[in-house]
């Protein structure tokens, strides 16, 4: 038998489990059909099926809808307990969002106090928005 990791046992667990424990997901359902449809990958390999081993160590990389999270599994998790404990379960290695620019906005602003706008306005942000 090996004695040199006999102190610290590994901790293996499900991944599904692993991602509901961590608070990545709201139900453990929602994990396995994120994990099903391929949207995880486990040190650089996808993974489709639900009941892969993870352990401390192994880095996640997680495609959510908005967002690409990767994260270093510290812990195994003994319970889905509050975030500042699932916080302990990893290390957020993902990148920064892209800073956001000052004056970039996603439609154009009217002064306040201006009123409604004219007709003329009102044509020209639809043809800028292609309504028109």
């Amino acid at each position: 038998m090996d004695v040199a990791g006999a102190d610290a046992p590994v901790s293996r667990q499900r991944l599904d489990k692993w991602l509901w424990f961590a608070r990545v997901l709201k139900s453990r359902t929602l994990a396995a059909r994120l994990v099903a449809e391929g949207h995880v990958r486990v040190n650089g390999v996808r993974v489709d099926a639900p009941a892969k081993a993870v352990i401390p160590g192994d880095v996640l990389t997680i495609s959510l809808e908005r967002a690409v999270k990767v994260f270093r599994i510290v812990s195994g998790g003994a319970r889905r307990g509050p975030f500042q404990e699932a916080r302990l379960l990893y290390e957020d290695l993902s990148p920064p969002p892209p800073p956001r620019v000052p004056g970039a906005l996603l439609f154009p602003r009217r002064a306040p106090g201006t009123g409604r706008p004219t007709k003329r306005e009102r044509r020209s942000l639809a043809a800028w928005l292609g309504r028109g």
